[in-house]
């Protein structure tokens, strides 16, 4: 199990990390997702050795790694530019760690040949890395990093290069790579789509921080602040005053009168008519109803795979099953699960 306590960072006299810490299970998928300029790679680099920590530790089943050399830690990295050898064709790649164990010739061949076929590459040791595609360059660096059976792989942006059909199609097979490999990994993006793809578990940073951790579906469903609902795209963020809280809140808004539960404020103090508020508003819960809560022209239509995007003129953007007209008057019903209070 990686552990990692209290890590701080300063880059340019400046505060990168203000003490980081999180676990990572056995066989466990984690991902460190936030903007540029949070600290995921830092963070990353950190807990390969590459570079150390102002405080804090990062330990292996409660062993404190600071003593440890990068190439004793058994770990594996993923880059974004690959940084696999030219000169060298994809089964001496992906063998070079192997060899670096001093591992005879035998046992380098067959684990190679493993390796291969976990990546969907079991006819390309012989060619040479160079006129690979760049999924393909992709596949033999993870091969690389898998080969010597490492205790933890990380990957850095791994996949920030490719096209977005062939990143989809990479998404998928990672996951199933990693999730059949059984090895734990860190991952770090800024990508919403790639960790929620592949991680069982999400961490998102914001100025030196984890602001919220959770399952995907928890993290999306419950962002917990203003930031991180806009960071992930989760809905419509809108600003609001409490009208009332007896049993249900009312918000005032400037798209309408809404209600839902919130009984209490972040510092825990019943919410009171007056207070301004947040409230998330999910783009997938609407469906047109003349008695609805929120009106608005249709300014703009755009088909999506979960529908159609309909943007109106109140600024707010909702999912639909059918297309409206440009310029139609639509007004639209939320059920309650479609509404939260971020505080």
């Amino acid at each position: 199990m990686l552990e990692l306590r209290s890590i701080h960072k300063s880059y340019l006299d400046q505060p990168l990390l203000l003490g980081i810490s999180f676990t990572v299970e056995e066989g466990e998928t984690v991902c460190l997702l936030g903007p540029s300029g949070s600290g995921k790679s830092t963070l990353l680099r950190i807990i390969a050795g590459l570079e150390t920590p102002e405080q804090g530790q990062v330990c292996w089943e409660g062993e404190d790694l600071a003593s440890i050399p990068v190439h004793r830690r058994g770990f594996g990295l993923v880059f974004q530019d690959y940084a696999l050898f030219p000169q060298m064709n994809v089964a001496e790649n992906v063998g070079f760690g192997l060899k670096m164990q001093n591992l005879v010739r035998s046992d380098i061949d067959r684990r190679v040949t493993e390796t291969l076929e976990l990546v969907n590459l079991a006819g390309f040791r012989d060619r040479q890395v160079t006129d690979l595609s760049g999924g393909e360059q992709q596949r033999v660096a993870l091969a690389r990093a898998l080969a010597p059976n490492p205790r933890l792989l990380m990957f850095d942006e791994p996949l920030s290069a490719l096209d977005r059909s062939l990143r989809e199609q990479l998404m998928d097979d990672l996951r199933h790579i990693l999730h059949k490999s059984g090895v734990a990994a860190v991952y770090v993006t800024h990508d919403q789509e790639e960790a929620f793809s592949l991680a069982d578990r999400v961490l998102l940073l914001h100025e030196g921080a984890i602001v919220r951790s959770g399952t995907p579906r928890q993290v999306w469903s419950d962002p917990g602040s203003v930031w991180a609902a806009r960071f992930v795209d989760a809905g419509n963020v809108l600003e609001g005053t409490v009208l009332s809280n007896s049993g249900r809140m009312e918000v005032k808004t400037p798209a309408g009168v809404f209600e839902m539960d919130c009984e209490h404020s972040p510092g825990g103090r019943a919410h009171q008519a007056g207070d301004k508020v947040n409230l998330l508003v999910s783009r997938h819960a609407a469906r047109p109803d003349a008695e609805g809560m929120i009106g608005g022209i249709v300014v703009d239509v755009v088909f999506r795979q979960e529908g159609f995007r309909v943007s109106l003129d109140n600024g707010l953007d909702f999912y639909l099953p059918e297309a409206p007209r440009m310029g139609e008057v639509l007004t639209l019903a939320i059920p309650g699960e479609g509404i939260k209070c971020l505080g």
